[in-house]
């Protein structure tokens, strides 16, 4: 099975320089915003969902599915490990790495943490019929559903290095602001 170091040809990490680690509820933009930082920065862009199905030869959804959101945990942390190893990527974890208190850890305090911060409301609106494909909203009240998570993830959150408030702005001016902050 390819590991993240053997899948990535002629990586740019640089262990000297922090990851930033963009974090938020599901549908803030992670991983559309952390790919246009990642290039703009001429950084290494590592989106944990995409990583962790590229291994498995699953969707997300499948993973929960057929191995339950425990498993799906610990690809993850996995994953966290092995990044921990390097530095200077652009990471999108998915929305729940973050409440993983142990995974969080082992890439703070170097790395940088910024929360892209939207409403429940703003973050159904951007996903639209993409809500399907997530298996933490494939309840009966996806909106409830967020108001859970962000209450749940709230305080890690706000303990993030920079916020972006991402309600009322696109992606481009996100990776602006971002950049402007993180010009490293």
């Amino acid at each position: 099975m390819a590991t993240f170091r053997t899948s990535q040809p002629g990586s740019a990490a640089d262990p000297s320089r922090p990851h930033l680690i963009l974090v938020g509820l599901p549908g803030a933009g992670k991983s559309t915003v952390a790919s246009m930082l990642a290039r703009r920065l001429g950084r290494t862009f590592l989106d944990f969902d995409v990583e962790i199905s590229r291994r498995e030869g699953l969707s997300i959804a499948e993973i929960f599915a057929q191995h339950g959101e425990p498993t799906f945990r610990r690809m993850e942390r996995e994953l966290t490990e092995e990044v921990a190893l390097f530095g200077g990527m652009v990471l999108a974890p998915g929305g729940g790495w973050v409440s993983q208190l142990e995974s969080v850890a082992l890439l703070r305090p170097a790395s940088r943490l910024i929360y892209l911060k939207i409403t429940p409301t703003g973050a159904l609106r951007r996903m639209g019929r993409k809500v399907v494909g997530r298996p933490l909203l494939l309840r009966p009240d996806p909106h409830g559903e967020l108001e859970r998570l962000l209450a749940a993830r709230r305080m890690v959150y706000e303990s993030a290095d920079f916020v972006v408030d991402v309600e009322n702005i696109d992606s481009q001016r996100v990776t602006d602001s971002i950049q402007a902050h993180f010009e490293l």
